[in-house]
């Protein structure tokens, strides 16, 4: 890397402030993005877990846009160097539901700066807390871990598979398209040409599809169990381990633990490898 780390830790203890109103249209689109069938969302309706990432969306000018669609290097997020920026993982704290109509308040600090060598070279992972507050009441609390890494290099070996428990309590399966990727980067004013520019994701990353978006996925863990579970949910931790394309069979599982205080969540590919794992808590 080209900038010191003394100088990207420069960044930790940055904060910055948001404001937002929690309206409906975006609850409808990504319902019909889910190909789920709900009724209109009304006025001080709460939304489901995990949806708060339709708001606060970033908003740079397409002058502020790098090669791979991302903003470019700077600002808020310290300026590493490294090539590809990518969803890491994170942990979420749902402290009271946020209600459609409420004027929301988003603020978000710098927590860490954190070099790493895997095996596919030099890493940087960046943790951003966010805390999300309506009338004056923290809502929900995240720590978010971005990685940043070096260019994909052509016929190097992909990481081994880790399989996915074979026999889940609950489960439901689809198959991402386009079209999903599509409006879910619309949802979110996401221009990261990954899930999007086919031709970008084959040339350029290596890949040899569209990748399904690390938010989307952990939205999908958190569906699961708005579909299958009772109790209410505490708590998601959730980690990327490897990439899932579209217009491939996308599964999602969970196991409840026996002490009935944890469910053990992930999405897998079509060869069975887990995409996201997670554990949610009561």
């Amino acid at each position: 890397m080209s900038e010191s780390l003394e100088h990207l830790r420069q960044w930790v203890g940055r904060q910055q402030t948001h404001h937002d109103l929690a309206t409906a249209w975006p609850i409808a689109a990504l319902n019909a993005t889910l190909n789920r069938q709900e009724p209109e969302p009304k006025l001080g309706q709460a939304i489901p877990l995990g949806w708060h990432w339709l708001y606060f969306l970033e908003t740079a000018t397409a002058d502020e846009l790098a090669h791979d669609g991302h903003p470019k290097r700077g600002g808020f997020l310290p300026p590493v160097s490294l090539p590809r920026r990518m969803w890491a993982g994170g942990r979420i704290e749902f402290l009271q539901p946020i209600l459609i109509g409420e004027n929301l308040t988003r603020v978000s600090e710098i927590l860490n700066v954190e070099p790493k060598s895997g095996k596919s070279g030099d890493l940087v992972f960046v943790t951003v807390r966010h805390t999300i507050s309506g009338n004056n009441q923290a809502r929900v609390v995240e720590e978010h871990d971005i990685v940043y890494r070096e260019a994909a290099k052509p016929g190097a070996p992909s990481a081994p598979a880790k399989p996915a428990p074979t026999q889940p309590t609950w489960q439901q399966s689809m198959t991402p398209n386009e079209a999903m990727l599509f409006r879910y980067s619309a949802l979110t004013f996401n221009s990261h040409r990954i899930h999007y520019d086919l031709d970008y994701c084959r040339s350029e990353e290596g890949y040899p599809g569209l990748v399904v978006h690390g938010p989307l996925q952990t939205t999908l863990l958190l569906e699961l169990h708005r579909n299958h579970g009772t109790q209410h949910v505490k708590k998601l931790e959730y980690r990327a381990v490897s990439p899932i394309f579209h217009n491939q069979t996308l599964t999602v599982g969970g196991i409840p633990s026996a002490d009935g205080k944890t469910v053990q969540v992930w999405t897998a590919g079509a060869q069975g490898q887990i995409a996201m794992s997670g554990t949610i808590h009561y």
